[in-house]
């Protein structure tokens, strides 16, 4: 039985990729991180029906605070304030950027994954159409796959997949929808755990990929945004 570790926030582009890996045959171990994070409990609610829906071979959710401690960030420090209404420029890195997050859950992923004998490593993670996170190119991702190798046991060798590098917002909600990926058991917004403020960068960039594709998005949004 081959397997593959998912990371799964809880979001679409995780979700997704989750599902593709389920389609190319692998038993799914999945890893969700709780940090801190302003929607946390939102989140881990979401991996946990997503878990059921994928019929995954095994569930790992990961009490991760001292990235909460470190703070620095719109995401866990709550005396900073989410930005809205404005998706990040080229070249900046906005204040939702978590210091070195992915770095940190690729390399407790890598410890389950020899551990559980995963093949592949499969993150969510968009270089092309995302907020600009620097844990989230190519090159990033190229060399965490070695570190990983490097650390671990001769016998083990694990490939870190990114299918979704590449994709627009629109490509993942599309592709979700061919694969009947449930995107309404996710959550994107950065603020909010009972209605998506539909402001923040992550709600803008979810909503502009619904209105690209002509499909409306079915989480629950403050009554004053717009959807269509």
């Amino acid at each position: 039985m081959k397997k593959a570790l998912c990371i799964l926030s809880g979001g679409m582009d995780s979700t997704l990729c989750a599902y593709l890996a389920k389609k190319e045959g692998y038993e799914i171990v999945a890893i969700h991180f709780n940090y801190g994070q302003r929607t946390q409990s939102k989140e881990k609610e979401c991996f946990e029906a997503i878990c059921k829906e994928l019929q995954v071979y095994k569930s790992y959710s990961l009490d991760m605070d001292f990235l909460k401690v470190i703070g620095g960030n719109a995401l866990v420090d709550l005396e900073m304030a989410v930005p809205k209404n404005e998706l990040g420029r080229v070249g900046e890195v906005p204040t939702t950027y978590v210091p070195f997050r992915n770095g940190v859950f690729l390399s407790v992923a890598g410890s389950i994954a020899e551990k559980e004998g995963c093949e592949r490593i499969y993150i969510g993670v968009i270089e092309a159409d995302g907020s600009g996170y620097p844990d989230c190119t190519k090159n990033f991702i190229q060399k965490a796959q070695d570190f990983i190798n490097e650390g671990t046991t001769k016998d083990f060798k694990v490939t870190i997949c990114t299918p979704l590098l590449q994709f627009k917002k629109a490509d993942i909600v599309k592709k979700s929808l061919e694969l009947e990926v449930p995107l309404e058991l996710t959550w994107s917004c950065y603020e909010s755990s009972e209605e998506a403020c539909g402001e923040c960068d992550s709600c803008l960039l979810r909503l502009r990929g619904f209105k690209e594709i002509g499909v409306q998005d079915k989480i629950p949004y403050k009554k004053n945004v717009n959807k269509a």
